[in-house]
């Protein structure tokens, strides 16, 4: 997980740890779930629609100066163009298709609903290179488990989105993420728990379901830090295991295409996440191989 870079207007030891803690303990419960943008709707209602009109939709899109321009720019990026750059928002339709289109606005208009927060540039970043280098791999591996690149890109995008509902009130929650990120045994939401009694993926989980994303991506977003769903005896869908492991190693292998190490994460879930899509060593490197290989094709 990429963290959002720190703020510098309030510096969480300014605050004692036992007072923190008693405060956001009491105002968690509190924190207000955006409501679902009424553009996916609106979107939605036209491509439920037997023959939908993509120039309707187009113009839809098109009302909206900053998600127009956004979603070219995904129809544009590597993991979705045919090496032709697509100028107008009804070609990026063609490009992505009507689901992934519907899939990437919700993306968006997530982003836009916490754009007062600060210093959150990296992090939409990396969620947005998570979601495409995860519908990446599901096209590579995951036909086994019928999961299509964009139920992979929508999760992925939507997995860490609680972190921005609990900076938007709690700007100490950034010291928080930093120390999550940086445990080694603890899973990463036991250290939020600890903290302040409630977890990024909880919260993000309820968001997703207010927003009716599906429900395995809403089951996948509230444990994609438990080790224990890859458990033999765990109850957990295969499928929404899968989901869970695509976006471990779509994180995997952005930070080895960035040149870091392996994160605290992957060195916690790897081996589990690799045993739950059948991928041994051998075959984990030639994965890692297609993928530069096809980064450095764009």
């Amino acid at each position: 997980m990429t963290p959002p870079q720190a703020a510098s207007a309030k510096e969480p030891a300014q605050t004692q740890p036992d007072e923190m803690e008693k405060r956001m303990k009491i105002e968690i419960r509190e924190i207000g779930i955006p409501p679902r943008p009424t553009i996916l709707s609106e979107i939605e209602q036209e491509t439920a629609k037997d023959e939908p009109d993509f120039i309707k939709l187009a113009k839809l899109l098109s009302q909206d100066v900053g998600l127009s321009a956004s979603l070219i720019k995904v129809a544009n990026s590597p993991y979705f163009s045919f090496g032709k750059k697509v100028p107008t928002v009804q070609e990026a339709m063609l490009v992505l298709g009507l689901k992934l289109v519907v899939q990437t606005v919700a993306g968006l208009a997530l982003q836009q609903v916490f754009k007062h927060v600060p210093n959150m540039e990296r992090f939409w970043d990396s969620s947005a290179s998570n979601a495409q280098i995860s519908s990446w791999l599901a096209r590579q591996i995951g036909k086994k488990w019928a999961i299509r690149p964009e139920d992979a890109y929508t999760f992925s995008l939507f997995r860490d989105c609680g972190i921005p509902v609990l900076l938007s009130p709690f700007p100490e929650y950034q010291a928080i993420l930093a120390q999550a990120n940086s445990e080694r045994k603890l899973a990463f939401t036991d250290i939020e728990d600890q903290a302040m009694g409630i977890n990024h993926a909880v919260v993000g989980a309820d968001l997703a379901g207010n927003w009716l994303l599906p429900e395995e991506t809403c089951l996948a977003i509230r444990h994609h830090h438990d080790a224990g769903i890859f458990a033999n005896e765990s109850a957990i869908p295969e499928r929404t295991k899968v989901l869970v492991a695509i976006s471990h190693l779509a994180e995997y292998l952005m930070q080895q295409e960035a040149g870091r190490g392996q994160s605290c994460e992957w060195e916690k879930l790897g081996t589990a996440c690799l045993s739950c899509l059948g991928i041994d060593t051998d075959q984990l490197q030639s994965i890692c191989d297609e993928f530069h290989t096809s980064r450095q094709g764009n």
